[in-house]
């Protein structure tokens, strides 16, 4: 009975794996988090990507105007 006391406080005391634990713990919450706000993530995403392909675009169509009409860029390439 004594060793199983002993085994039951070492047991209680020994915190081998507990970084491993919390580490899964914050990775489940994430997880849930996720799955929760999937829809407005995913929105999100769309419209940021949409944005920065539009910028994308414009800065395109600058750059063309510019090896075009050097002198409408603001700075005239030698």
């Amino acid at each position: 009975m004594k060793m199983l006391v002993q085994f039951g406080r070492k047991l209680w005391k020994d915190e081998d794996g507990l970084g491993t634990l919390e580490i899964l713990l914050i990775v489940a919450v994430l997880v849930i988090i996720a799955i929760m706000f999937r829809k407005w993530i995913i929105h999100y995403i769309e419209e940021l990507f949409g944005q920065s392909n539009n910028e994308l675009k414009d800065a395109g169509k600058a750059s063309e105007a510019c090896r075009t009409n050097p002198a409408s860029c603001g700075t005239a390439s030698p």
